[in-house]
């Protein structure tokens, strides 16, 4: 019903309450799916190292045999059941007791996904293979619900949903931890806002388990919608494109062997060993996967945790770089020149600019690897408290129904015509403004004020 409150009074409160009930009843059940999902992709690692526990794990105990020894084997392996796949990839054991990945394209496989051995060091006895996906190595079970976080396995479309979930996310977090303060500030019992309060009933405990929770959970919601937006279809190329505008980009190492060209690495940048190779199919050995890494190693690239690609075309370069996920984090990155073997591009952590490492550690914390079981944890809580806000929510919207209605009442409609004309005005520039940068946002948000103001004339020609 219209708002019996004096103009210019407490409008903005009310926009946000009706904002905050609008968005959470209509997207609740996006972000619902999200955070159920995410809160099971978050355990996944641990997950994996159990279920795959034989691929993963590595029972000799004698000292490492060269790679080559190793990446024969596994092209044995493949020939025997996959005859024609090419190696791609070598991922060396990072530590004692783990298998080292070879890995091969494979015609079938996802996009950004391949075919690993997975080889014992000490005696090149394979142990396994499965597909991996992506820098982080995921193995099936976390595609599978990697995939189903994303997107529903429904492609670009499924994107959507995610998209939506984590746009929203931030906005309905921020507008409710807003929503919390005001009643925190006039509140008596103010405990009942950051513990729930077990004594009330009904409508009044649900509510104070709804903000209580969001008043723990708030940062994480706030950092996985943020993080969570790189990933997207719409907002994550405007991102995209922002960074690259700003020069907020990761550097990459240059491999082209023309003697022209220089990485964007920074001041480690265009160290050319000479020598050029002439176009065609490139040739590869095993035994250059161990004399590429020893010049990685020479030149500074220390983790244990390094992939190793041998090139494209034969006038491009071996490709060296660290992969190490976990803090401290360890990005450097070598071009490597097989002709001669010298190193000829060159990239280290410090090359990053501060918004690019920004990203990186925020992205490894997203997906539950920068500080390993702890940060898993964190981000299980954070998602099951999410998914148990939403449900609250919906819980205090079926207290609210009147006596024979269906559904509960929502908060007062009208805060937009009682506001003044700058707070009119500025409420329109940052909806456009949200809206431009996610585009999911205003798409939805057009439909809620749609819907919103067909309900609200409906009820106003019954009354």
């Amino acid at each position: 019903m219209p708002s019996t409150a004096p103009p210019s009074r407490g409008w903005f409160a009310q926009l946000l309450l009706r904002l905050h009930f609008l968005a959470g009843v209509f997207v609740g059940p996006f972000v619902l799916v999200a955070a159920l999902s995410g809160a099971v992709y978050a355990v996944a690692p641990s997950i994996e190292r159990v279920a795959y526990q034989h691929e993963l794990t590595a029972p000799s105990t004698a000292a490492a045999r060269p790679l080559a020894d190793q990446v024969e084997a596994a092209q044995r392996w493949v020939d025997d059941r996959h005859p024609g796949d090419a190696v791609v990839e070598v991922r060396p054991a990072p530590e004692p007791g783990a298998t080292t990945r070879v890995m091969f394209h494979e015609d079938g496989l996802l996009e950004s996904q391949t075919r690993a051995v997975f080889v014992d060091p000490g005696d090149a006895a394979v142990r396994g293979d499965l597909p991996v996906y992506g820098t982080s190595g995921s193995l099936p079970f976390r595609t599978w619900i990697s995939t189903l976080h994303r997107s529903l396995f429904l492609g670009d479309v499924g994107r959507l949903y995610s998209e939506t979930a984590a746009s929203w996310l931030g906005i309905v977090s921020l507008a409710g931890i807003a929503l919390w303060a005001s009643r925190f500030r006039r509140a008596r019992r103010k405990r009942n806002l950051v513990l729930p309060d077990n004594r009330a009933t009904g409508y009044r405990r649900t509510f104070s388990w709804h903000a209580a929770t969001g008043a723990w959970v708030l940062l994480g919601a706030v950092f996985l919608s943020a993080t969570g937006i790189t990933w997207s279809h719409f907002a994550g190329d405007t991102v995209t494109a922002l960074r690259s505008s700003l020069g907020w980009q990761a550097p990459t190492v240059d491999t082209a062997l023309d003697g022209s060209s220089s990485t964007s690495g920074g001041e480690h940048a265009g160290h050319h060993g000479g020598g050029s190779m002439a176009m065609g199919a490139p040739t590869t050995t095993p035994e250059q996967f161990d004399e590429v890494l020893a010049v990685a190693r020479d030149s500074g690239v220390h983790a244990a945790e390094v992939r190793i690609r041998p090139p494209a075309t034969a006038d491009t370069a071996w490709t060296i770089e660290e992969i190490k996920l976990s803090w401290p984090v360890a990005m450097d990155a070598v071009a490597v020149d097989p002709g001669t073997m010298t190193v000829v591009s060159q990239v280290t952590w410090a090359d990053y600019p501060l918004m690019a490492k920004a990203a990186k550690l925020g992205i490894n914390t997203h997906m539950g690897a920068l500080f390993g079981l702890a940060n898993q944890v964190v981000l299980l809580l954070a998602a099951l408290g999410i998914a148990a806000m939403v449900v609250f929510g919906y819980a205090m919207w079926w207290q609210r129904r009147s006596p024979g209605a269906r559904v509960g009442r929502a908060p007062t409609s009208g805060a937009l015509a009682r506001a003044p004309w700058w707070g009119t005005t500025a409420v329109i520039v940052v909806a456009v403004g949200i809206a431009m940068l996610l585009p999911a946002v205003g798409v939805t948000l057009l439909g809620f004020l749609l819907v919103d103001a067909v309900v609200t004339t409906s009820g106003r020609r019954t009354r």
